[in-house]
């Protein structure tokens, strides 16, 4: 009979509620403390189960603390759960599980009340007589020291996020010639490329700052159009104004005002002209008062705070005793630990400054119509985190009890602008990437990050040590994973373990590359930005009805004049919807997956797999969502987006790859696509974590896609008739309002789509919508109104207005891509646009801008002649549907991808 130690740990003496190391069988008679007891349900492995007798109304404790109060007598044995985790094992469908039908706990966040005359301030940390070096970059003023030796590309927006990485690629193998260079990496994020000014711009503006003087910068190129809400000229600004030691950095910032090719050409000649300096940079040995480290979580399991989240606690104890910094975050992650964490603080003003930030991380939240709880994922509730109480009560952990909180800072703010920052927390989201963005601009030089599922995530310039919280997830992804944390559950000691994990952290500092450096994937992902600033219009946009997917009514007498050749031949014999190409999709459900999806297809396209079965290559997305958000309308978003892509028209094959802990897993896509009565062997399925690293995982997908390309039917002969308007799904968007020449050109383009029983999609917020010119023709006197939500796959033809809750040009093609768009029409104002990886966007300038925008960045001009401009880009369309021409930002790689929030999904 086995014993209870032999098959579970207690957080803490005196939890009444233990957490199972394996999984436990239904029937199993476990010998606990009150004598023997044959299980009644399963108990996965990290899910918890009494070890004493809870009466209804009583408290469920980890760690000494509350998280539940039970709804019923819970007796030792009984498998403990809430309603959330019952429905989340039901969409898991666990094989041979027997769980219950109703929950037997409900959830509880502890309320934290401060008594200022009952406070009392922590003991700071001992510090060694004697403190240890590392070999770092010692970079000039008082930028600091460097772990490693890095020259970046940011995009300074999301308009520049492809010309970075653009760049960034061509210049890989002129890097390389230096081998005192640890990289030459893009920074390319998500934030600050919309029209107006966004809620989130001090954040962006001092994490961009960061980035520029942080000490693992050799050099940087701050790349901008020049006309964005934050703009080089706005940032540099900024950080003049706010002390930033600018001058005692090198770098340059590059406005892209003669056009993609001469930017690319002036950005290589810059770049070029400072890698011999920057690689001639030596390491040398510096105090840990340097080393700042940022601790995370990610993937987080019922053993996170058991074994991981402490182990980490107890690396960063000990590097402040040698007087270095440690820096937590995610906010929303410590509600309901607020008692641990003020245990030990350094002043009531320290311990009021950390509950202020809660409270308005609590404000932002309940603007969106969202509490704490919207926290965990997919993943965390399936691998035992039932709840926000629960995870925040291990997440905390990353904080050794020993260790005196003594600093509270804002998102991105500088540490070194702090005389001894020590043990520091810094306000920000619990989704990782977006608070890792914040740590690294804070200035942190390393990161820790602990992780249950087996997070692969890095930082393109700050080496990211990974430790995994289970012995048997670490052998799973041991090419993935560097330090083993599992060691502890297995019977070794803390100590002894915290102080091997110590030096290999300084090692790491000192050169040693990660890892996650050996796979060489990284994203950057700053907090994005927040639609609401309170709930006024919270009410309103709930009750917001859905679009009816139908289209909306044409005017029956369009003007004659508008009329172009062929615009009411209707082609016969076409399958709706046609397609216009053959591609293989790998759809990462998160943007913990895209960079593993982004591997697989440069292996495929590179063997030029499927080429015998016509498919023209292979797409992924890399995007920045699936893990770390909150709200309802979010979730939907993204599962219909994604139903959208692996049914589109120019898609042979798709398979969906997961990481394995996001909110929006591969189980979540099976119901979603059985739903739809989609059969599910027509996708492929791999799991980063699941099918054990990243190798595992991208052969996984080469074998699915070999058995699936061999059995795809021949591509036909002639897809497309050559004379004849097809009935083609066309994306139209205006960047900025338009002359009424050029609408009514858009009108006739329309026109000419729908009469030949094709589709037209315009984002509800196009100024297109707004013209007269353009909306008349079509509709006559009818008002536009939303006839489909945002990726949702289109069903009827006809002319259609998104309800993409968004003005993004790249977020709006991006849903139009989940429509079913074959391609799309954009007019361009200020300069020319990102295009679509799988949608090629054909990009058109009034005549007017003649002179100031290049031609080479674009695929035409209008002429002013409604008749003649909508002549021509009708011709454009149809060359471009049969794959006789290819539009300028698809040929030269200027493409994005960007998933919209809408206005009401939220950081979490």
């Amino acid at each position: 009979m086995p014993s209870l130690a032999s098959v579970s740990r207690l957080p803490a003496p005196g939890d009444n509620v233990a957490i199972a190391i394996r999984r436990l069988e239904a029937g199993e008679v476990l010998d606990l403390p009150s004598g023997p007891r044959a299980l009644p349900f399963t108990v996965l492995e990290g899910h918890r189960f009494a070890v004493a007798p809870i009466a209804a109304g009583e408290f469920l404790l980890s760690w000494g603390l509350p998280f539940a109060r039970a709804l019923v007598p819970i007796a030792p044995g009984d498998y403990v759960s809430n309603q959330s985790m019952l429905e989340a094992l039901k969409i898991r469908r666990v094989p041979g599980a027997h769980f219950p039908d109703t929950a037997n706990f409900a959830d509880h966040l502890e309320t934290y009340r401060l008594d200022p005359a009952a406070f009392r301030p922590g003991q700071a940390v001992e510090r060694v007589p004697v403190p240890r070096t590392f070999l770092g970059y010692r970079r000039p003023g008082n930028r600091g020291v460097g772990t490693r030796n890095t020259v970046v590309i940011l995009g300074t927006t999301s308009r520049t996020a492809s010309f970075a990485r653009q760049l960034a690629a061509r210049l890989q193998a002129h890097a390389r010639l230096f081998p005192g260079l640890d990289g030459l990496v893009a920074v390319a994020h998500t934030e600050g490329g919309g029209t107006g000014e966004p809620n989130n711009t001090e954040e962006v503006l001092r994490a961009l700052a960061g980035f520029i003087v942080h000490p693992n910068v050799g050099a940087v190129l701050a790349v901008d159009y020049g006309t964005e809400p934050i703009a080089n000229a706005r940032l540099r600004a900024f950080m003049l104004a706010h002390g930033y030691p600018l001058a005692d950095t090198t770098h340059a910032f590059l406005t892209l005002d003669r056009g993609l090719a001469a930017g690319l050409a002036a950005g290589e000649a810059l770049v070029r002209s400072w890698l011999p300096a920057v690689a001639a940079v030596p390491r040398t040995p510096e105090p840990l008062s340097h080393l700042r480290i940022a601790v995370q979580c990610g993937g987080s399991d019922a053993f996170s705070g058991v074994s991981g989240n402490p182990l980490a606690g107890a690396i960063l104890h000990e590097l402040i005793r040698h007087g270095g910094t440690g820096v937590l975050t995610e906010t929303d992650e410590t509600m309901g630990a607020e008692t641990y964490l003020l245990r030990n603080v350094r002043d009531l003003a320290t311990a009021e400054a950390f509950l202020a930030v809660l409270d308005r991380f609590r404000d932002k939240m309940a603007w969106h119509g969202l509490t704490a709880e919207s926290n965990p994922s997919a993943g965390n509730r399936f691998r035992g985190l039932y709840n926000i109480a629960i995870k925040a009560l291990g997440a905390v952990h990353k904080k050794d009890p020993r260790t005196r909180l003594d600093t509270v800072i804002a998102y991105a703010q500088p540490l070194r602008d702090l005389p001894d920052p020590g043990f520091t927390f810094m306000n920000g989201p619990g989704n990782d990437l977006e608070g890792i963005a914040g740590q690294v601009a804070a200035g942190c030089n390393l990161i820790i990050f602990v992780t249950g599922n087996g997070s692969i995530t890095n930082f393109p310039f700050v080496p990211t040590l990974k430790i995994t919280t289970t012995t048997r997830r670490h052998q799973l992804l041991i090419h993935e994973m560097d330090i083993n944390a599992g060691r502890y559950l297995d019977g070794e000691a803390m100590p002894a373990l915290a102080l091997e994990a110590f030096d290999q952290v300084l090692e790491t500092a000192s050169g040693l590359r990660t890892k996650g450096e050996h796979a060489g994937h990284s994203q950057v992902s700053l907090w994005r930005n927040w639609r609401q600033t309170d709930t006024t219009q919270l009410a309103a946009l709930r009750a917001r009805p859905l679009p009816p997917g139908v289209p909306l009514p044409l005017s029956e007498t369009p003007n004659p004049e508008l009329r172009t050749p062929n615009s009411a031949t209707p082609v016969s014999g076409l399958p709706i919807p046609v397609s216009t190409d053959r591609l293989a999709l790998v759809l990462p459900t998160s943007m913990c997956s895209t960079q593993i999806a982004r591997l697989a297809v440069e292996r495929l396209n590179a063997k030029q797999l499927g080429r015998a079965q016509g498919l023209t290559r292979f797409v992924t997305f890399g995007h920045s969502e699936g893990c770390g958000f909150g709200g309802d309308s979010m979730y939907r978003l993204l599962e219909r987006t994604y139903h959208g892509y692996v049914v589109h028209p120019n898609v042979a094959a798709a398979l969906l790859l997961e990481h394995g802990c996001e909110k929006i897993p591969n189980d979540v896509m099976r119901r979603r696509l059985e739903s739809a009565d989609l059969p599910l062997d027509r996708y492929g399925w791999a799991s980063v974590q699941l099918d054990g690293g990243i190798e595992k995982a991208l052969a996984k997908i080469e074998a699915w896609f070999v058995e699936k390309l061999a059995a795809l039917p021949p591509v036909p002969a002639a897809p497309l008739p050559e004379n004849a308007t097809p009935p083609l799904t066309l994306a139209l968007q205006a960047a900025a309002p338009v002359t009424p020449a050029t609408a009514a050109a858009c009108a006739a383009v329309a026109r000419a789509i729908l009469a030949a029983g094709g589709s037209v999609l315009l984002a509800e917020s196009d100024p297109l919508l707004a013209d007269a010119a353009f909306r008349t023709p079509l509709l006559g006197t009818v008002a536009p109104y939303p006839t489909l939500q945002y990726g949702q796959p289109l069903a009827e033809p006809g002319l259609h207005v998104v309800a993409s809750e968004t003005d993004h040009w790249v977020e709006n093609l991006t849903g139009f891509g989940g429509n079913g768009a074959h391609l799309a029409l954009g007019v361009v104002g200020e300069h020319a646009q990102q295009g679509h990886p799988l949608l090629p966007v054909i990009q058109c300038a009034e005549p007017g801008r003649r002179g100031t925008l290049p031609a080479d960045d674009l695929d035409l001009f209008l002429s002013g002649d409604p008749a003649a401009d909508a002549a021509e880009l009708l011709a454009w369309i149809h060359a471009v549907a049969r794959r006789e021409r290819t539009p300028v930002a698809t040929a030269q790689g200027f493409v994005d991808f960007q998933l919209t929030r809408g206005l009401l999904g939220l950081t979490t």
